[in-house]
């Protein structure tokens, strides 16, 4: 893989945190999220929402995915893994 030089550096995690966070909050509105960063670019993430219920786990986890899909995309995403995600009903 050739050395790849980004225009700008990488988000700290406070900053990617308070993002991601807002962008399952915008996609799935009264949720409680909350977001941990691991290492350099790994999440954790759990999520209590009501667009769950009558979902599969899998389902859960797409609508979330689906949420951050835009900081895992990209050669230079700042999200590179969610090491751990918890979703489920109130």
């Amino acid at each position: 893989m050739p050395l790849q030089i980004l225009s700008e550096p990488p988000p700290e995690p406070e900053e990617m945190i308070g993002k991601l966070e807002a962008a399952i909050a915008e996609a799935l509105p009264g949720a409680t999220v909350e977001v941990r960063a691991g290492g350099a670019g790994h999440f954790e993430i759990e999520v209590v929402s009501e667009a769950f219920e009558g979902k599969s786990r899998v389902q859960q986890q797409q609508l979330v995915y689906g949420a951050i899909a835009k900081y895992m995309s990209g050669d230079g995403a700042p999200v590179h893994a969610v090491d751990r995600m918890v979703t489920r009903t109130p």
